[in-house]
């Protein structure tokens, strides 16, 4: 270690901040040495983001001092934050749809000739920005709104590398990266730590911290619980020490892998769902495959090959779809949401991005839990405030969602509760099949296993899941079958001990199965 690694560049200690009632941080400390990536670890509400805020200026803390390079400082803005070199790139995209790549990336520093903005020099900056984080294919003229969701990612951390930090947080920063996006940020990471930049990084995906990390920080309830080098604690102990309790297999079993005698009673095995030749403009093309009572059907393939679009197709999002649609073995027109929801089909969707597509961020957890099942809860018109409450604890309790009030906005919650909020307002309309993209993107190990927990007793239960994710842990730990989509095509389809990492990779690229090596995932 360099001797400049040794002595902190920023110190955090004794740092609290409290919200009304609710205690985000308590007492909490952290030191970030330049030239070492160091993972933030905790559940959802355990108090990183928080910290993470108060470090860039984006909250006050109550109490706590905070020291960056022997200085004592305190940021009372981003701005203050950035100029003294802290930058955070966020999970939730702070990007402007409508501006192009290059302007997002400038929007709050533009360069300037004459005192107007120099669109040349802006658009040379920004693919060297872009270049730099690894995304140098992204055309800096390109609209926001046209790119989807891992490569807007990408443009967010191209904009904060253009401010030039000394410290860069990556807050979940990987989470709705594709699998090469990922790789590609790694590659840069490990750059600038090369280069003496300090770095913190969130994730809540183990293997991303094992590959990445030099040294670890876990909080738990607000509270610093235990900081070591990365490799000093098993994957178990480190889990343990973020939820407070032992930690058990994170996957339940399928029923294929329990003994006879204690498998649960499966429904019929009649077919709900079935797509006859689903195509839409050029993202699907011809899919087809059916859906039994009790399943979990995953989807699998390199992010874009049409996943997102099969289950928008299947819940009448998409106009101008082709093909067939079967559900019960009748052929069904499912024009709009309020067709795939009704009782004779009884679908459900968990849509991939929870704070733009599936909550209303500033209304209370009573109302967003409310919003799908309102016809359940009243009569000629008016809803039954008793019969509301009795639904809303209902699911509450079921999936032991956290908020000191149902009247808080959804908003307050942290991460993982705010996706059980996504979740539980579709069950209480109890629906037949439910359909989920990645609906663990960005939360933490110990809300997961509730999730995995959850979707295997759905389907015990008869419901029919269909369920797109691009961790590849999860496909093989949940799914009974998994679709691996390339092109927009079913390129495979993998069966029990067939799901498997190298099976999964090599369909999604399009090879035959048994070409990657186990070992370093590459073609063989």
């Amino acid at each position: 270690m360099r001797q400049d690694e040794e002595q902190p560049f920023f110190e955090a200690s004794g740092v609290s901040k409290s919200y009304g009632g609710a205690v985000a941080l308590e007492r909490a400390d952290l030191a970030v040495r330049r030239g070492r990536i160091h993972a933030i670890l905790g559940e959802n509400g355990a108090g990183k983001s928080t910290l993470l805020k108060v470090m860039s200026g984006v909250v006050q803390p109550d109490e706590g001092t905070m020291h960056l390079d022997g200085r004592q400082v305190s940021f009372a803005s981003p701005a203050e934050a950035n100029a003294a070199g802290i930058v955070c790139v966020y999970q939730e995209l702070s990007l402007i749809p409508d501006l192009s790549v290059a302007d997002n990336i400038f929007a709050s520093n533009p360069p300037r000739r004459f005192g107007m903005i120099d669109r040349r020099a802006q658009r040379r900056q920004a693919e060297a920005a872009l270049a730099r984080a690894g995304a140098a294919d992204i055309n800096p003229l390109a609209k926001v709104r046209d790119l989807p969701l891992s490569r807007q990612q990408m443009v967010e951390l191209a904009k904060g590398l253009a401010r030039e930090p000394r410290i860069l947080i990556l807050d979940e920063a990987t989470s709705a990266l594709t699998a090469a996006d990922v790789a590609r940020v790694f590659e840069v990471l490990k750059r600038l730590r090369d280069e003496g930049l300090a770095l913190l990084f969130i994730s809540h995906r183990m293997h991303e911290i094992k590959a990445l990390a030099d040294e670890c920080t876990v909080y738990r309830n607000g509270r610093h619980v235990m900081s070591f080098e990365a490799g000093t604690r098993s994957d178990n102990e480190v889990v343990e020490m973020m939820i407070g309790r032992k930690y058990e297999h994170a996957f339940p079993g399928k029923p294929a892998d329990k003994p006879a005698d204690k498998a649960e009673r499966r429904p019929a095995a009649e077919t709900v769902l079935a797509c006859r030749d689903l195509a839409w403009n050029d993202t699907l093309q011809g899919v087809s495959f059916s859906l039994k009572p009790g399943e979990i059907l995953g989807l699998g393939g390199l992010d874009g090959q049409g996943q997102r679009e099969l289950l928008l197709a299947l819940f009448g999002v998409l106009r101008g779809c082709t093909g067939k649609i079967e559900i019960d073995g009748k052929a069904v027109s499912i024009a709009s949401p309020v067709v795939a929801r009704a009782n004779g089909i009884g679908m459900a969707l968990i849509p991939e991005d929870r704070k733009t597509e599936g909550l209303m961020l500033p209304m209370s957890v009573r109302e967003n839990l409310s919003f799908a099942a309102l016809d359940r809860m009243s009569t000629a018109g008016v809803i039954d405030r008793d019969r509301q409450q009795s639904f809303v604890d209902g699911v509450m309790e079921l999936l032991a969602i956290k908020s000191f009030s149902v009247d808080a906005a959804v908003g307050s919650l942290s991460g993982g509760n705010q996706q059980k909020v996504v979740i539980a307002k579709w069950l209480i309309r109890q629906p037949r099949i439910l359909l989920l993209s990645d609906p663990t993107r960005g939360i933490d190990v110990g809300t997961k296993q509730e999730i995995y927990q959850l979707l295997r007793r759905l389907a015990d239960e008869g419901a029919a899941i269909v369920f797109y994710s691009t961790d590849y842990d999860e496909l093989i730990g949940c799914c009974d079958r998994v679709l691996v989509l390339y092109e927009g095509r079913i390129k495979k389809e993998l069966v029990g001990s067939e799901i498997t990492e190298q099976n999964l990779i090599a369909s999604a690229l399009d090879l035959p199965v048994g070409q990657i090596s186990p070992s370093t995932g590459i073609a063989l």
